[in-house]
């Protein structure tokens, strides 16, 4: 009840900072568990921050409609690539204005893609823009050959409204690329007034790798997008519609997200009509406890372009987190997932059956690669583990050659506080390995999603439960990510497979689709033979909200926005 409280205090101060008088209309609620690490766009990499960025900044290009494929222009008018593929020039829209009342031009977009090839911190995605303009997805402290003269190269303004990109070599997923949200434009002027980096070679060195996520920006930001920032606390953050949009004022006036992190607490905002949408929890919750009620309108079958897995470290920089640090039942040793043995014991003691049937209700469907079986190069005939006893004892049992089994183990296991399907899925993988020898001892910590997020990066977590949803519509984003040893998720995984990374990189260089499914098809095959991930089932998605809020449904649901809605809020209205 004191959490409650918290909440509702917080709620109704951005109501008065809104100047909501118009009635429910007027306002519209999220409710989630997830706290907002950034409002940066230079560091944003996870779907909690992700979905107000995305409505308060805007990118370049971003996709159409619900199309995965089918790009339109956002800052971007129109664009034109030259015939070897490698310079891209950009004609940039006129008389936009950012909320700071500064008008937008093309030194915005300069400042912002050279913004994020000189910070390109590990807590970012702009490895993957440095990858196209720099040919490495390093920064200058990693990469020496980086240098200003590179960077202001790979990005510049031929005039006030023409931008032109100019890459080492072809990139087919370039412009995909630029429609993710951490590529937005930032207002250049405003960043500098606040203490950002004044864009400069004399300072650049001074940025690079710097971890942008509390930013001067993130507490202060200024886009071009449909809503600004009001107000924001550790429980919640409102935004207002901005009066000098150039696409025309949304319908909804005030948008009001707030924590709550009891599940039962944001379903009876929903049924009660003070929030307007939720993160419902699992199918199960959605089916049973809302479902049919008065005045709720559930959304289902919706895509899955997310994967989800649990981690298995294999080599944890958290000596807190071990223990004892030894193989003697009283914790493990830092290498303890580097067996392959112990992998394969834990796969084999994952029951994706019982998942599928208690958190997704029957809907779900266990991956054979941490791929969306929608993509392109994803193979059916990869095999699967499912959950069988005797093979997990027998993994076990052979796993640092037999001593696990004699001495056993305490280990210690995150997922997000809040998420109940992570939370399910790690009570199983409990309950089943210690079932197999009264020696396994796994501890459950659930985590806030910022600290669970800055202690993977840095590679404190032992064994976690993540998902990855795509920046880009391109099967590299998701097997580079999850398997290269210099993938995005490698300190959360700590693996190096030289023989995947060959596959992988040979992927990259061709562009016969055929050719990169072969390739990406051993991949899944030397991955389920190494067990380096437990892959847990996708399900099809479904959402909940009231039945006032119009905007939401399969034709404009996209998977690609980070906002549970699949849309833009400036799309919604209410009634």
């Amino acid at each position: 009840m004191k959490k409650q409280a918290i909440v509702i205090t917080s709620l109704a101060l951005i109501l008065a900072a809104c100047g909501n008088k118009s009635g429910t209309a007027n306002t519209f609620v999220i409710q989630e568990s997830a706290d907002i690490p950034t409002l940066d766009p230079g560091v944003s990499y996870d779907t909690a921050s992700g979905q107000f960025i995305e409505n308060i900044y805007e990118t370049l290009l971003t996709y159409d409609g619900s199309s995965l494929s089918k790009l339109k222009g956002l800052l971007a008018t129109s664009w034109k690539a030259d015939a070897d593929g490698k310079t891209y020039t950009f004609a940039l829209r006129d008389g936009v204005k950012f909320h700071s009342g500064n008008s937008f031009t093309c030194a915005d977009a300069e400042y912002s893609f050279r913004r994020n090839l000189v910070t390109n911190s590990a807590e970012s995605g702009n490895w993957f823009l440095s990858e196209s303009l720099l040919g490495t997805g390093s920064n200058a402290k990693d990469d020496k050959s980086i240098t200003w003269a590179r960077i202001a190269a790979a990005v510049k303004c031929s005039n006030p409204s023409t931008l032109v990109f100019t890459l080492p070599k072809p990139d087919p997923a370039f412009l995909a690329k630029l429609a993710f949200t951490g590529q937005s434009i930032v207002d250049m002027k405003h960043a500098q007034k606040i203490g950002e980096w004044d864009g400069t070679e004399a300072t650049w060195q001074q940025w690079v790798g710097k971890d942008l996520t509390d930013s001067a920006l993130s507490k202060d930001p200024s886009g071009t997008g449909a809503y600004r920032m009001i107000k924001r606390d550790a429980n919640s953050l409102a935004a207002q519609a901005f009066d000098g949009y150039w696409g025309g004022k949304p319908k909804i006036e005030n948008v009001l997200y707030q924590k709550v992190s009891e599940l039962a607490a944001r379903q009876q905002a929903l049924l009660k009509g003070d929030a307007d949408i939720i993160e419902a929890g699992t199918r199960a919750n959605v089916e049973q406890q809302l479902q049919g009620q008065k005045g709720i309108t559930v959304l289902d079958e919706l895509p899955n372009t997310s994967s989800f897995a649990i981690f298995m470290n294999e080599n944890i920089g958290n000596k807190a987190a071990l223990g004892s640090g030894k193989l003697d039942g009283k914790g493990i040793p830092a290498n303890f997932f580097s067996d392959v043995n112990v992998r394969r014991g834990f796969n084999y003691a994952f029951d994706t059956v019982t998942y599928i049937r208690d958190v997704q209700q029957g809907k779900g469907k266990a991956r054979t690669m941490l791929l969306p079986d929608t993509f392109p190069g994803y193979d059916a005939e990869v095999p699967t583990y499912s959950f069988d006893w005797a093979k997990a004892k027998d993994a076990f049992q052979q796993a640092f050659g037999g001593q696990l089994w004699n001495q056993g183990f305490t280990i210690n296991a995150s997922y997000r506080t809040g998420s109940e399907a992570s939370q399910t899925a790690m009570e199983i993988l409990k309950k089943n390995v210690e079932s197999i020898n009264p020696k396994f001892h796994v501890n459950l910590t659930a985590k806030q999603w910022s600290t669970m997020i800055q202690d993977a990066n840095a590679g404190r977590e032992v064994m976690l439960l993540n998902g990855w949803a795509p920046d880009y519509a391109d099967p590299d984003n998701f097997l580079y990510t999850f398997y290269s040893s210099k993938g995005y998720y490698q300190p959360s995984s700590n693996f190096k497979d030289t023989q995947i990374d060959a596959w992988l990189d040979q992927a990259r260089s061709i562009t016969s689709a055929n050719q990169r499914a072969a390739l990406y098809s051993q991949v899944g095959q030397r991955a389920y033979d190494q067990a380096y991930y437990i892959n847990v089932p996708a399900a099809a998605g479904i959402i909940a909200f009231r039945s006032g809020l119009e905007g939401l449904t399969l034709e404009t649901y996209n998977p690609m926005r980070s906002f549970i809605g699949g849309t833009l809020w400036k799309d919604l209205s209410k009634s």
